[in-house]
């Protein structure tokens, strides 16, 4: 049997994992340093109602039936073997890198097994819950969407001041400017204050210090400020300047300096060089991809190449409000794109719940 080695059990990962494991030939090896898959983008959520938690992890040992599950965390990784922290030394036929990305706490964490991270998620919905006034440094995706949980978990009771620091000119810049003024107008109509132009140069016992002489105090201050790859532990010469993983068009990792790939290694999701948006999505269609690449090569034939493009955005704004983006073209707002973003939740966690 051929040793497979996946590190990180994220969007990508668990899916390579659960598909993987169905090949009598392969001997599946998952390491994360969690004991569980979680649907991400649902932790703003969990942060206003902690009890959706249940909803968005599931243990690795409960969807994976044969591959074996190692909690812990990668420390160093040659051509032929994975060394983690606890000094298992694990060698590898096939090798891929899902190994993700990390946002400021407590958006994304590594080294947080379920109980605790539950808890730790429920310490900071007490203080939100007694926080009156809130600042979220950054109005990005995640910065506006925390924004649109807290407003409507907090409507009409305990209503919270929100003031978001941006340092760009307007919300989601990447995004239709459609949806960057459905947004913007639905903060704004909830008395959220957007500091334009602004960047928060440093905090200190909750005061913010912004580059234009303001200084900012508030009862809690959240992070968004964007996404840091995990590849601490990956040689240097398999990464670009961003500290991303490069690949070819097969998702085979490349070596900088002969820039030819590394046959037997693959990388997939926010890790990889793709310039595409660092999406769920797109690191679950990095993972179909990949599995069938396996199994072309497994049968030599030659693998199936992939090309970005534009995937489908859906922006939730609490519950019942929300953006569909379709290829920065077409636009939906309000209630349908709101309950859709619950319905993908719902529909990615029964795939690993049943």
């Amino acid at each position: 049997m051929k040793n497979i080695v996946i590190i990180g059990g994220g969007f990508a990962g668990a899916y390579i994992a659960k598909k993987l494991e169905k090949n009598k030939d392969f001997n599946v090896i998952l390491i994360d340093s969690k004991n569980y898959y979680e649907f991400t983008p649902g932790i703003l959520r969990t942060l206003v109602s902690p009890k959706h938690a249940k909803k968005i992890q599931v243990l690795h040992t409960h969807y994976l039936k044969k591959a074996k599950v190692v909690v812990d965390c990668v420390k160093k990784m040659t051509e032929k073997e994975i060394i983690t922290a606890n000094k298992h030394k694990l060698k590898f036929d096939y090798l891929f890198i899902c190994s993700g990305s990390s946002y400021n706490a407590p958006f994304k964490e590594k080294n947080i097994v379920n109980l605790t991270r539950t808890r730790h998620i429920r310490d900071y919905y007490h203080k939100l819950d007694v926080a009156k006034k809130i600042i979220i440094i950054g109005g990005g995706i995640v910065g506006t969407e925390l924004a649109g949980e807290i407003i409507d978990f907090y409507k009409g009771k305990n209503e919270k001041e929100i003031i978001v620091i941006h340092k760009h000119d307007k919300l989601m810049e990447r995004n239709h400017e459609k949806t960057i003024d459905y947004a913007d107008k639905f903060l704004k109509k909830h008395n959220v204050n957007i500091l334009y132009n602004e960047t928060a140069l440093n905090y200190e016992n909750n005061l913010v210090k912004t580059d234009k002489n303001r200084k900012i105090k508030a009862d809690l201050v959240f992070l968004c400020t964007g996404i840091t790859p995990n590849s601490e532990f990956i040689p240097k010469k398999l990464l670009n300047s961003e500290k991303q993983v490069n690949i070819n068009e097969y998702f085979q990792v490349l070596d900088n300096k002969s820039n030819k790939p590394l046959k037997n290694i693959f990388a997939a999701g926010d890790i990889t060089s793709i310039k595409e948006e660092k999406l769920a999505q797109n690191a679950e269609k990095h993972a179909k991809l990949i599995v069938k690449n396996i199994n072309l090569i497994e049968n030599n034939k030659e693998p199936k190449s992939y090309s970005p493009e534009k995937r489908i955005i859906v922006i939730s704004l609490g519950r019942f409000n929300g953006i569909f983006q379709y290829k920065n073209k077409f636009i939906i707002t309000g209630l349908l794109p709101g309950l859709l973003k619950t319905l993908i939740e719902w529909k990615t966690m029964r795939r690993y719940k049943l």
